[in-house]
């Protein structure tokens, strides 16, 4: 329909010989004041030596004119009007009745073609072994898969990758305080001993921070876990790596995640380090032992960054060079997205400055998402006895608190279970992502976890809402219909419920475009919050009404598309709460 709108202001303006680059187009947040609005005779009347009232009331005549020719029994639009400058553009009711037809026609409304043929890896989470899985692998764990979805949604073949620092300091670290303290007992479950290496990984970075012989320790430590060549600490290593691996599959599970790749930096390391060597003197240079790379000398924003220290050891920098030629190895790329926090933002640019010397060609095809910081609102939830709060903590903890909400409901004990963690990941995921990525948040326990407001379970609640009131017509034989009587098609005003659906398909698209899944989160607020208004002033069920089945299909409806948006959130849809 944005399109088609579009076409004839366009058709309009040639009339004028006027033509604009980019038109815009947004729909009024007043829906008395259209479907679609217009700025352009603001954006053209100077150039055109006219004032914007005029220019827009002309521009209405000219639309007005070519709408005329066709039938108005099939016209999509019922009214253009020209108010203060704006053009206002008012949508059928044939149009909003057929989008109702169409997205029950259509299980997969809202995909789009605009990643067509595209090969696109989306690198997320990238948790380490050997320590905790915090909230910000959480946070770009949601952000990941969502973008991997709406990629998907829009034509691309989405390929999930992992990448995990199994190798570096923070392993020598937990490695020491294991030699020291012994492994746990193996009785224990998995995520039970991954949570006691996280601990002691804690307590190894201390001793590392506060005493120069420990850290000289676990320095050499480090050198012979990239070497290999310690039989002890190989079988801690290679327990602990395990071990702490099987953990996050855990998480990942109850997350709703499932990688394509998993990229390690022990296998990047050396490859890195060979393209580094490689490019010695010509783009990288010895430093005080070291081997660095004067990205200012490019770029004066950029700064000097290390990237084979004076112990010879390859730093994170390397790594991401040798895992972005593993990645194009593996697959021909036509996109490839990293996401990680802000924090690692700037060294990310130097990282992509040395790339774009070595290879230009791959790295015009690389993307870097960053994300804030997730801070917990006061409560409860905003400490725990001065340890940290994981992200695994914080996802256990929502879901038994969900699980306490519906203790006393209907269902059976792994029905419970089941929605309990379903609505938990739920209320943690939409926090997440009803925000810009780049934004930092506030996370607040208590509202994330509530059935009522801005909330991932409120989303839930009311697909779940809408899906009973389908299951209860179909038992009053009520099916969704658009005739009645004597065959003759419904026409009822509709309400902001059919203002509001067509225009899912234009929010993915501009959530592909844009990699913004709040954009997505917030339609869907607004779509539920105007569902659960006409369903309080509205009897949906009532065998005497013969609108009944229309107002069956406009439930349905909303059902498909919340169903649609949230998959695209990552979040699962419980068909009863």
């Amino acid at each position: 329909m944005k399109e088609k709108i579009e076409n004839l202001i366009r058709e309009a303006l040639k009339s004028f010989d006027m033509d604009i680059k980019e038109i815009s187009l947004e729909h009024p947040v007043d829906l008395k004041m259209g479907d679609y609005s217009t700025n352009v005779a603001m954006v053209l009347a100077k150039s055109a030596n006219t004032n914007p009232k005029e220019l827009a009331e002309k521009m209405v005549e000219e639309i007005n004119k070519r709408v005329a020719l066709k039938s108005r029994k099939r016209a999509t639009l019922d009214k253009i009007e020209a108010k203060n400058g704006f053009i206002n553009f008012y949508l059928s009711n044939k149009f909003l009745v057929d989008s109702v037809k169409e997205i029950l026609e259509n299980k997969n409304f809202g995909r789009n073609n605009y990643f067509d043929d595209k090969k696109i890896m989306v690198e997320y989470t990238d948790p380490n072994p050997f320590k905790p899985f915090h909230i910000g692998h959480l946070m770009t764990n949601a952000i990941g898969e969502s973008i991997s979805r709406i990629v998907e949604f829009s034509g691309a073949k989405a390929i999930r990758a992992n990448y995990q620092g199994d190798v570096g300091p923070h392993v020598a670290k937990a490695i020491y305080q294991l030699l020291k303290d012994g492994l746990p007992d193996e009785n224990k479950s998995v995520s039970e001993k991954a949570r006691y290496i996280g601990e002691l990984y804690a307590k190894g970075n201390d001793e590392y921070e506060s005493n120069e012989n420990i850290k000289k320790e676990i320095d050499e430590i480090n050198k012979k876990v990239y070497e290999r060549n310690d039989e002890k600490i190989n079988n801690i290593y290679d327990w602990g790596r395990r071990v702490t691996l099987e953990a996050f599959e855990e998480i990942y599970k109850i997350l709703g995640t499932n990688f394509n790749y998993y990229f390690f930096e022990s296998v990047a390391a050396p490859i890195g380090e060979k393209i580094v060597r490689d490019n010695l003197d010509k783009i990288f240079e010895e430093s005080d032992g070291a081997i660095v790379f004067h990205a200012e000398k490019h770029d004066p924003k950029l700064h000097t960054r290390v990237f084979i220290n004076s112990k010879g050891l390859p730093t994170y920098e390397t790594k991401e060079l040798g895992l972005t030629k593993m990645k194009f190895e593996k697959e021909n790329l036509d996109l490839s997205i990293v996401i990680t926090a802000n924090e690692q933002e700037e060294y990310m640019k130097v990282v992509g400055k040395a790339l774009e010397i070595i290879n230009p060609e791959v790295a015009l095809k690389m993307k870097h998402i960053v994300h804030g910081m997730m801070r917990l609102a006061s409560g409860k939830m905003s400490s725990r006895k001065g340890n940290v709060i994981t992200g695994e903590f914080l996802i256990l903890e929502s879901c038994k608190e969900v699980l306490e909400k519906i203790k006393d409901r209907d269902f059976t004990e792994e029905e419970k279970v089941q929605i309990s963690n379903d609505v938990g990941v739920a209320a943690l995921k939409y926090s997440i992502l009803k925000q810009n990525i780049g934004g930092n948040i506030i996370y607040d326990f208590e509202k994330s976890i509530s059935f009522e407001g801005d909330s991932g379970p409120y989303l839930q609640y009311s697909y779940a809402r809408a899906n009973s009131i389908v299951e209860k017509a179909k038992i009053e034989n009520i099916l969704p219909g658009f005739l009645f009587g004597d065959e003759k098609e419904i026409v009822l005003p509709p309400g902001e419920v059919e203002k509001l659906l067509y225009r899912f398909p234009e929010v993915v698209e501009r959530a592909a475009r844009e990699f913004g899944p709040h954009y997505i989160s917030n339609y869907l607020i607004d779509l539920a919050r105007a569902f659960n208004a006409y369903y309080g002033n509205t009897k949906i069920i009532d065998k005497d009404d013969l609108n009944s089945p229309y107002k069956i299909a406009l439930t349905l409806a909303f059902a498909n598309v919340i169903k649609n948006g949230l998959y695209l959130l990552g979040i699962r849809v419980p068909e009863r709460m």
